[in-house]
């Protein structure tokens, strides 16, 4: 059985993956399996991906395909792949609808170079299997994240954990160049430690979180795309957004481009209402912008003060919504 990807913005590729065994278990009757290849991710094995100034991601080994996802949701009716419309009108029906467990079918392990202060957000996401290069075992890796003059975030008023706008480069350039001069110090204090046999598990302690890591990480790609979704966005901090990028980008359009498609479409474009986003929209596509504020008041989505409506935050991430909508925002 074979799926047919076009040659534009699908990648390009033929796989070949035959159907599920049906009916006993007797050798004559099972079915030879043929491991699924992509080429488009074939072509890419081993390269590194730059990001930021010293890290990378690279892809190092793979499991399924587009294919894959089609075939575990039709194993119920012993059907395997069918013509590249149909599969990928299904590959979109399981994404729109929230069926995970086809996605799971398929995994991939990169190899990925990453500062530790990203690291221990990556580690979050707890649904992978992880193998880290140990600092106990082996000497730390001679590599720290410097920032660009015109790279220092400034924290942002309405979000604790975000950031918002920059620093200007005077301020800047001082910044780095102290960076710069903690990394140096803390790089030679660890390794005159090490030299005076200071074991590795304490020597390391005093070097800063820029420091670059290295590690294994295999997932699947319902887990992979939870990942990049909450990654990917607009809010995450700049670092991991540009992990999260690259692997989206350069490893899963290659390796499930039409799963990569669906995800974009319904996902990461795609909107969320809730059911009070649901009634003010309405209300609103209606013109009736009294009824709408009513609504986001009694809902508490605003306030009302002497100074007119005060949104909370959950009004503002509407409102966002909204504008793409190409609505009013009646508390903007």
């Amino acid at each position: 059985m074979k799926l047919y990807l076009d040659a534009g913005g699908r990648g390009g590729v033929e796989v070949t993956e035959t159907g599920l065994p049906v009916g006993d278990d007797s050798s004559a009757d099972r079915t030879q399996f043929t491991r699924v290849i992509v080429p488009a991710l074939e072509s890419v094995l081993g390269e590194r991906f730059p990001v930021l100034d010293q890290g990378f991601v690279r892809a190092v080994d793979y499991m399924g395909s587009d294919a894959s996802i089609v075939q575990a949701a039709r194993v119920s009716y012993g059907i395997g792949t069918k013509s590249f419309r149909e599969d990928r009108g299904l590959i979109r029906y399981l994404m729109r609808h929230s069926h995970s467990t086809p996605f799971e079918m398929c995994e991939v392990k990169l190899h990925v170079r990453v500062p530790m202060d990203t690291w221990r957000q990556w580690v979050r996401h707890r649904t992978a299997s992880v193998n880290e290069y140990s600092t106990r075992y082996s000497v730390a890796i001679d590599a720290a994240q410097q920032t660009a003059f015109s790279g220092w975030r400034i924290q942002a008023p309405g979000n604790r954990q975000g950031s918002e706008g920059r620093l200007g480069e005077v301020e800047g350039q001082w910044l780095s160049e102290e960076e710069a001069r903690i990394q140096e110090l803390s790089r030679k204090i660890y390794e005159e430690r090490l030299a005076l046999g200071v074991a590795r598990e304490q020597a390391r302690k005093d070097l800063p979180l820029s420091t670059y890591t290295e590690a294994y990480w295999k997932i699947d790609l319902h887990n992979l795309m939870r990942f990049l979704l909450l990654r990917m966005e607009g809010g995450a901090q700049l670092e991991i957004r540009q992990y999260a990028t690259v692997i989206g980008q350069q490893i899963v359009a290659r390796w499930c481009p039409i799963a990569w498609e669906a995800f974009l479409d319904y996902q990461v474009h795609g909107l969320m209402l809730s059911k009070a986003d649901l009634t003010i929209t309405v209300h609103l596509a209606a013109g009736r912008i009294e009824a709408a504020i009513a609504e986001a008041e009694q809902q508490g989505l605003v306030t009302r003060t002497g100074a007119g409506v005060v949104p909370r935050r959950e009004a503002r991430e509407l409102g966002e919504k909204l504008v793409r909508l190409g609505l009013e925002v009646p508390w903007a």
